[in-house]
């Protein structure tokens, strides 16, 4: 492999040039240049769209992850429950806990933001919101919260969807955990 200079007399122009095998690159280096181009109008609106799905996933995450904690602690503590009586008492105490402490941080949440924190509950803890409720406090308090959900157009019992249409919400949540984002 051979490198050198190649000159070109008639314009004085100098560059590199490098000999493989019987082939000869020529090496120049161009100045660098910013191309600012506006977007055409569809990829600045799924560019938009997929901002705030970003947004949107990275305020409730957080929600979703400690729901999953919260999830086995109260799991583990249910498991140790003498009798039905302390197992309703611990329910009681922990819906009292998680109310005092998030109820006003949820409620701020938008509709959009709700559905994406009912699909992250699936996702973090392996069962929709419905059987979660269903399982804690029974078939009766699931059917009523169901209901009511469906009357502001959420729906408990959506499953979470990696690989189809939550495809860019797994993505996303990939990158936070990696730190991408």
């Amino acid at each position: 492999m051979l490198t050198g200079l190649l000159s070109q007399n008639q314009t004085g122009i100098i560059v590199q040039a490098k000999v493989t095998d019987f082939d000869t690159l020529i090496i120049f280096h161009l100045p660098e240049y910013c191309v600012n181009a506006r977007l055409p109008r569809k990829f600045r609106i799924s560019s938009r769209k997929y901002n705030r799905l970003v947004y949107h996933v990275k305020k409730v995450y957080p929600y979703a992850k400690l729901a999953g904690m919260k999830l086995r602690e109260y799991e583990d503590l249910l498991i140790n429950a003498k009798d039905e009586k302390e197992r309703k008492s611990l329910m009681k105490q922990a819906e009292m806990e998680l109310k005092n402490e998030f109820e006003g941080d949820i409620k701020k949440l938008t509709f959009k933001q709700g559905t994406i924190l009912i699909k992250l509950v699936d996702r973090e803890t392996g069962n929709s919101s419905y059987v979660l409720i269903q399982e804690l406090r029974g078939k009766f308090i699931a059917f009523f919260w169901q209901t009511f959900a469906k009357i502001f157009g959420y729906n408990l019992k959506e499953q979470y969807d990696p690989e189809g249409k939550d495809k860019e919400i797994e993505n996303i949540v990939i990158m936070i955990e990696n730190g991408q984002i």
